[in-house]
This record gives structure tokens, C-alpha cells and sequence, in this order.
């Protein structure tokens, strides 16, 4: 499992950012439950990949239904697509501080994590 250095994106924009190869047995990335970061996947393959970001919560207290399992998100990138996903609630967050991914194939596929900045 690799762990991503998510890039901050600010008003003057990025530089070139170099993508990180998809590992098989997943990656993770500091995030915090401010919901300002986000992970960007491109499936350079011919097939369609699933994308996964692991529950770090069993399960939540809702109001008015009681307790309520917390799903993993899984997002389907079509082949040869790229998706955006987040950004991150705390249930989504390890006591690590860190955000889980896992990929149903990592052939040709590339990660980066972003922050967006806190505004002033």
C-alpha cells in the first residue's frame, strides 16, 4: 500500500503533478473531516475499473432511524476515463488520519490526491 502526498491546489493553479501508479493492494491519503480533499483516478486501460473508498465507521447514529451502516463508495471509471472522488466525510477517515482506496485493477491506472486551500 502506497501513501499519497496530496498536492494543494491554489488560485495561481498547479504545475505539472506527476500521478502515482495504482497499487494492488491499495493506496491511502491524509485527509482531514474538513472535506477539502479529493482524489483524482485516470484508467489509462481498455477495460472499466471500480474504484473503492473503505468506511472507517461501522456504523452512524441518524436521527429519527437509529443506527445506520456506513457503505463503502465505489465508483466505476469507464475505460480510458478519470473521475474525481470526494471530497471525504470523517466516516471515511481512519484513526490514522488516513483515507483507504482500493482498485479492482491497477494496470495503467494513476492516482493523485488534492487539498483545496482553507479560504481566507
Amino acid at each position: 500500500m502506497a501513501v499519497l502526498t496530496p498536492k494543494t491546489i491554489i488560485g495561481a493553479g498547479l504545475p505539472s503533478v506527476a500521478y502515482a501508479a495504482a497499487t494492488l493492494t491499495g493506496d491511502s491519503f491524509p485527509s482531514t473531516s474538513d472535506q477539502r480533499t479529493f482524489l483524482h483516478v485516470k484508467n489509462g486501460s481498455a477495460s472499466p475499473i471500480t474504484v473503492t473508498i473503505l468506511a472507517q465507521t461501522a456504523t452512524e447514529k441518524v436521527p429519527g432511524l437509529g443506527s445506520i451502516a456506513v457503505p463503502a463508495l465505489s465508483s466505476a471509471i469507464a475505460a480510458a476515463g478519470d473521475a474525481y472522488l470526494g471530497p471525504f466525510p470523517a466516516d471515511y477517515i481512519g484513526a490514522n488520519g488516513q483515507v483507504q482506496v482500493s482498485y479492482s485493477a491497477v494496470t495503467t491506472v494513476t492516482v493523485q490526491a488534492y487539498t483545496l486551500p482553507k479560504a481566507d
